[in-house]
Formats: C-alpha cells, sequence, structure tokens
C-alpha cells in the first residue's frame, strides 16, 4: 500500500510517499479498513517535529483519525463487517491507504455525514465535548469566550456550547474567520489582537464569562483570566500562541476560578469507557444533524505535506482532510 511516511523529525519537509507492507490481518477485536478520508491536526505537526507527549522514533505513518470501509474483521468482532463505513481512531498510522483499529475505537458513519466529514469528525469534537461538559461543567445560560475559535477544536466548540445552551464569544484573526464562526453559531465574534478584555466586558454587561476556552496561552490566558466571573473556568487545551502562561494564583483565588487541564489523549488512556462513550454520544448528535465538522481544505494523499503546512500556516478554517 501507499502511505506518507515520517523519516525524520522536522516540519512538513520530512512526510515522504512510500510503498510501505499492507497492515497484518486484524487481531482479535480489531478491524481492518481502507481508508478514505484522514484528518488533519496541529497534534500531526507536533509529531513529525518530535515534540508531542508520545513521540515515535521515526520512521512512522503519522495520523490518528480517519474514515473509510472494511475490509476485515478479527476474531471477537461484533459491530462491523466488511463493507461497513467506519469512522476511526488511531494512535499512529492514518496517513495511509490502509490501517487497523480496535473495533472499540471505530463507530458507523452518522447518517448525513460524508466520509470526508467522518474523517475529520471525531478529535476535534471529542475534545471541544470532553472540555466543556466534563471538565467545565458547562450549564444551560452560562457564556462561553471561546479562542482560537475558527480552527479545528474551535468551531466544534462553538457547535457543542450552542447546543447545550450557551452564549458563545468567538475570537478569531480575521474578517473571514469571524464570519465563520458567526455562521457556526457563534453569538459574537470579536478580533482579540490588541485586547479583547473590553469587548468581552461590554458584551456581557460587565458580569464577565463563565468558561474560557483556550488553546492559546502565552498572554491571551493572562488577559483571559481578568474576564471571567465569579466562579469561573479556564480550559487550558494547548500553547499555539507561543507557550504557557504564567497564571498569577491571586486571580484564581480571589474570583474563585478553576484552572482546568484539558488533553484529549489522557482521557483515552485513564478511562477508556468514558472516551468510548463520548464517541458513540457524539455520534448520536451527528446522525441527529446537530454536529457537523467544517472542511475548509482538501487534499489528495500523496500532499499531507501541503496540507500540515496549511495548518501551520493557520490557514485552515475548521478542518483540513486528506481523501483518497
Amino acid at each position: 500500500m501507499k502511505a506518507m511516511v515520517c523519516e525524520a523529525f522536522g516540519g512538513p519537509e520530512v512526510l515522504a510517499l512510500r510503498e510501505v507492507p499492507d497492515p497484518p490481518q486484524p487481531g482479535a477485536g480489531e478491524i481492518q479498513l481502507r481508508l478514505r478520508a484522514r484528518g488533519v491536526q496541529y497534534v500531526d505537526v507536533l509529531m513529525l517535529a518530535g515534540k508531542y507527549q508520545f513521540r515515535p522514533d521515526p520512521p512512522f505513518i503519522p495520523g490518528s483519525e480517519a474514515a473509510g470501509e472494511v475490509l476485515a474483521v478479527g476474531p471477537g468482532v461484533t459491530r462491523f463487517r466488511p463493507g461497513d463505513q467506519v469512522m476511526s481512531r488511531h494512535r499512529l498510522g492514518a496517513f495511509a491507504e490502509r490501517a487497523n483499529a480496535p473495533e472499540s475505537a471505530c463507530d458507523p458513519v452518522p447518517q448525513g455525514l460524508s466520509l470526508e466529514q467522518a474523517g475529520v469528525f471525531r478529535a476535534a469534537h471529542a475534545t471541544a465535548y470532553h472540555a466543556l461538559l466534563q471538565r467545565g461543567r458547562l450549564a444551560a445560560g452560562e457564556t462561553v469566550l471561546i479562542h482560537g475559535a475558527a480552527g479545528g477544536i474551535g468551531i466544534a466548540a462553538i457547535q457543542v456550547a450552542k447546543l447545550f445552551g450557551a452564549t458563545v464569544i468567538a475570537t478569531a484573526s480575521t474578517e473571514a474567520k469571524r464570519a465563520a464562526c458567526l455562521e457556526e453559531g457563534a453569538d459574537h465574534a470579536i478580533d482579540y489582537r490588541g485586547g479583547f478584555l473590553d469587548q468581552v466586558k461590554a458584551l456581557t454587561g460587565g458580569h464577565g464569562v463563565d468558561i474560557v476556552y483556550d488553546p492559546i496561552g502565552a498572554a491571551v490566558t493572562e488577559e483571559s483570566l481578568r474576564t471571567l466571573a465569579w466562579g469561573g473556568r479556564l480550559l487550558i487545551l494547548g500553547f499555539l500562541g507561543g507557550g504557557p502562561a504564567t497564571i498569577r494564583s491571586n486571580y484564581l483565588l480571589i474570583k474563585g476560578i478553576d484552572a482546568i487541564g484539558v488533553r484529549i489523549g489522557g482521557l483515552a488512556e485513564a478511562n477508556p469507557a468514558l472516551a468510548e462513550a463520548n464517541a458513540h454520544a457524539l455520534a448520536e448528535f451527528a446522525a441527529a444533524g446537530q454536529l457537523r465538522p467544517r472542511i475548509s481544505h482538501r487534499f489528495p494523499l500523496d500532499q499531507a505535506a501541503a496540507a500540515v503546512q496549511a495548518v501551520i500556516d493557520r490557514a485552515v478554517i475548521g478542518k483540513a482532510v486528506l481523501v483518497g
């Protein structure tokens, strides 16, 4: 089969199209897929650079989410049979024509989702769902400030927050990105460059927000603390803005703020049953037409390097997908 192989740590240029052996016949509890669509995420950027928590040694095939058709099933598999359309989660290996996955890491493609949409659905929406509802304890009527709102996990967060009755203030850097946030259901979309505290205070009547959803870090996190109302929750999802923030504990003390780390891979490791239940719940929401990924960029598999570069350049609104 053909696959995009990371041959050394570095940028997108380390990816090369190679002929590699087909995966082995699926073992007990596994299925084998002919992949048709694969999500491209910032975690792939970090993995290629050797900067992710899970650091495989090159050569390896990156990619952790996909969708395709079942080719074969291993002993004990009961939910799928050859020909079924499935969306799947992988530790590695999705940037390929075929891959094996545990049955527990797969769900049928929800009615109404294309294979392209299914291939980019699971990771971002699972992150937003776990962050907002389970870590952030979101309640209907609360207000959520979503940073990086035009990215994959940002668009997903807008959709999840609105589905569960929140008011959403989205931040994004360009007019096109802010327009996309409003199209996805955000109540307000603001330019965070040059500061956003006064805008948030004005939009909330001086009250502040109940939750900040923050994949940016650095100075954005520090200013975000000042936007939170009493009992607010700061959800820390990453550091796209240049690194971790130095959080002043007096802000947490005075306003009773919770600073909460969110790592979806950690959930899968620590509580796989909950991660699986979340995936099934999200599939039901998608089947009902209540959640749907936004795809702005499509690339053939052999142009995975260009897809990764688009993620690095922050050109993607929502998700990028590798097809074929």
